[in-house]
């Protein structure tokens, strides 16, 4: 039986997702009501399922390069 591994990402990675996004930007979509919930909140700050950011991003990302969802 294989074991699906977790895959996560933290506010960083979703800052280069994004397109190399202020943190503050980052911080606003992140606290939005419809972004994902965070799996965990560890004292280096919050994690999030990959799979839940990147199905966030197609939804409401009408272009990768833009900077406004």
């Amino acid at each position: 039986m294989s074991v699906k591994p977790v895959r996560l990402m933290g506010a960083h990675e979703i800052r280069i997702r994004l397109g190399g996004v202020s943190r503050q930007r980052a911080y606003q979509i992140t606290s939005r009501s419809d972004f994902p919930t965070p799996i965990a909140d560890l004292a280096q700050g919050k994690v999030w399922l990959i799979e839940d950011v990147e199905t966030w991003m197609k939804a409401h990302r009408r272009d990768a390069s833009e900077d406004d969802i």
